[in-house]
Order: C-alpha cells, then structure tokens, then sequence
C-alpha cells in the first residue's frame, strides 16, 4: 500500500487527516441516524385487506392479502400473512363496526367466511354459512347483532343472520328480492348496506340494490317491459324483523352497481353501471326513500363501486371502464353531491386497471384504496380532509395477488377513527 504525503507542515497534514476524517464520520452516523428515524415514523395507521379471486397453483380458493397504511404518505407495505378466503371465488367483504370481525362472501362455493382480526392484522378463520344461492355483496350492522346477505344470480335474496361475539349464527330473517308485477322475471342483485347508527331517531333500515335481467340484458334477449333497476328497502324491527318501508322498492335507474348510506342516515346514494350515473335519495320516516329533486349525478363509465368518508363530507366512485375515481362533495344540508372537489374531470384520479371495490380508512379518513382487478393491484390516494380532492399515494399501486375484487379497512392501535353521530 502506498500513502502519499500531505502538503504543508508535519503537523497540518495530520490535522487536515482527521479534520476530513471526522468530517466523513459525523456524514456517516448522520445519515445513518436520519435512516434509522425515518424507519421508525413509519407508523401503520390502519391494515387493508384485499380478497383476490384467482386460485393460486396449490389451491383453488381466493386469497386475502394483508398491507400496513403508513400514517403519514398512506404507501402500502406487505403485513400479516396473506390466508385463504375460505372458498372459492371471493366477491364481497365487511367489517363489524368494533373491527375485530372481517366477513367474507365467496361466489364459488356458496360461503360466507367469518375471520377474527387480531391487533396486529393477523387473520384467523372461525366459522362458515353456506348459502343456498352466489353471495354478491355483505354488510354487518353497527351494532354488531346482525350480518346482511344479498344473493343469487336469477333470484335475489335477502338474508339476515344473527351475530354473537362475531359468530354467524342463523338466519333471522329472509326476504325474496322480486319486481311488483313482474315476479316471475330473472333478478340480480348487487350491493347491500345497512344505516350506520341504527336508532330509533334516525332510522333503523337495510337497502339492496337488484336489476331485472328478463328487462335488461344487453348481447342478449328481453322478455319483460319492467323497468330494470331497482332498490328494496326494510325497516328493520324487534328481533330483526324486516318489514317493507313504504313504496318499496323504488327505481334506481338502469342497472344499479353498488349502494351506500351517509353516516347520518340521511341520504342513500346508488351506482348506475349502464348510465354511468349517481342516484342520490333522502331517508323520510326512518326507511322510506324519496329521489334527491336535482339528481342524477355524472359518474365517470361504469360506475362500479361507491363510499363515503367517515365525515360524511366527501363521497368517491370507482369507475371501472376508465380505470378512475370520482370525487363528490356532499351538501350536508341537502345530500347533493358536487363534483366541485374535482372540477377537471374523473380521469385526474386514475387507478390501475379495472377497479372493482373502493374504500376510504376509518383511522384519519385521509387515504382512499381501490382494488384492481385487471391491474392485479392496489392504487392508494391521499385524501385532502379540506377539500376533498385526491393525490397519488406514495408509490402507488401496489402489487396484489391475482385479481383482487374486494378490499376492506380497519384502524391499528388507539388511533381515534373519525366518525359522525347524527
């Protein structure tokens, strides 16, 4: 090894030796100490899971991946393991409001799958139903007491199970979702939701959305001059008894997507998948339902999913076909939705390809997730709590396994979630 002398006086060269020594030192453990701070702000401030239908090479159920939101850019990192759905085909997913429940609707083997959430992410599976008919969508109400299942393909029903500690007990209630008139025509359903607060001041209720095929059935033949779209709507009773509100069920234009209800239980708002349009409603007597007097509201195409953040402020679509998200304000006055939060037009919040569900976290209700089901992924937004409008997430989309359809949140730790009392 050779050592070239340093310029200067004996002494200099040493002392200019360890000047940049220790110059290059302090660098090092500094940016040593900045990595090491910046590892630990990463905070996970809610976990996302996301039910992909794909069989994987050593099973043919679906899968449900786990991620962690950091608290402060909303970037998804890879969690808990990633489990079975529990059966084949996975479509729908739900939370209990005390997010200790997951519940898991699978289309392939006619199941509802009931996982407990442990405080890290971790799934356990408990317990199975199996259903008669195809699950199509789930929904648990805040109380706890009762999980809401809309299911068929050509017949669509409505049933009502009764909870305890999260289990799925029996079914308490079951109602035919059929067409007045037309009862014979072939029915689909497609979303259910139940009002948030489920009190007597308020309302106690459960909606579902269903479109008659035998009406409308485009590539295909029509045999029924009914109007096509369709939402049913039950006040819910003592031992969850579900009767009819008044005027049930009402149009919801051609083939309504999705469904979901304000965290006042005020209003109710419906996807149209075939007009690319939002139908919006207000909640008169606790469950009775009458058209917001200034609707329909635009979509971007395909309106396929729909939900509100826990304010009740800010409502988003997933589109399907333009692979985007649309933002609403809501008027909490009136429920009307404005597109004022993103004036230029959906495509500004585009996803990956094909979103399917979309979901805003209960923590801050600063993050919006959507899962992709040709993408094969999860496209994150930072969510603006002033405004409404939405930005890219760190690093967004995130990798999932193949074509995921579902996507659900829960809060980590003692984070207060945000949430509206009417």
């Amino acid at each position: 090894m050779k050592f070239s002398k340093l310029s200067g006086s004996p002494g200099t060269g040493f002392r200019r030796w360890s000047g940049l020594s220790q110059l290059f030192l302090v660098s090092t453990i500094g940016l040593s100490v900045a990595t090491f701070l910046t590892a630990c702000q990463l905070v996970t401030v809610d976990y996302v899971f996301v039910a992909s239908s794909a069989p994987t090479a050593t099973s043919p159920n679906g899968q449900i991946d786990t991620y962690a939101a950091d608290s402060q850019s909303g970037a998804l990192r890879k969690g808990a393991p990633t489990v079975s759905s529990g059966g084949v085909d996975p479509v729908a997913m739900a939370v209990s409001s005390d997010y200790t429940n997951l519940y898991v609707g699978n289309a392939g083997n006619n199941t509802v799958v009931h996982f407990e959430i442990a405080s890290n992410g971790v799934l356990t599976a408990k317990d199975t139903v199996t259903l008669s008919d195809t699950p199509v969508s789930l929904a648990v109400n805040t109380a706890g007491t009762y999980l809401y299942v809309v299911s068929g393909t050509t017949t669509a029903t409505l049933t009502e199970y009764a909870l305890s500690s999260g289990t799925i007990g029996s079914a308490a209630a079951q109602v035919a979702l059929q067409i007045p008139g037309f009862t014979t025509d072939a029915v689909v359903p497609t979303g259910v939701t139940v009002l948030a607060n489920n009190n007597v001041v308020q309302g106690n209720a459960v909606y579902a959305t269903v479109y008659d095929q035998s009406a409308y059935n485009p590539g295909g033949t029509t045999t029924s001059s009914a109007h096509p779209g369709w939402v049913f709507g039950f006040a819910i009773g003592s031992g969850g008894a579900l009767a009819p509100a008044d005027g049930s069920p009402y149009q919801a234009g051609v083939k309504p997507s999705a469904l979901v209800s304000d965290p006042t239980d005020r209003f109710v708002y419906v996807t149209d998948f075939a007009s690319n349009q939002l139908i919006g409603y207000g909640i008169q007597s606790g469950s009775t339902l009458t058209f917001l007097i200034n609707g329909p509201f635009r979509t971007g195409n395909e309106p396929q999913s729909v939900t509100i953040d826990p304010r009740g402020k800010y409502m988003y679509v997933a589109n399907a076909l333009d692979s985007s998200v649309s933002a609403f304000l809501i008027d909490l006055t009136t429920g009307t939705p404005s597109a004022a939060v993103n004036p230029t037009g959906a495509a500004i919040n585009s996803t990956d390809t094909e979103p399917l569900s979309v979901a805003v976290d209960p923590a801050l209700g600063r993050f919006v997730y959507t899962a992709n089901y040709l993408g094969n992924s999860v496209s994150g937004f930072r969510l603006d709590p002033n405004a409404g409008n939405l930005t890219p997430a760190q690093a967004t989309p995130y990798p999932s396994d193949q074509k995921p359809t579902a996507i659900a949140i829960v809060p980590h730790g003692n984070h207060s979630t945000q949430t509206v009392t009417p």
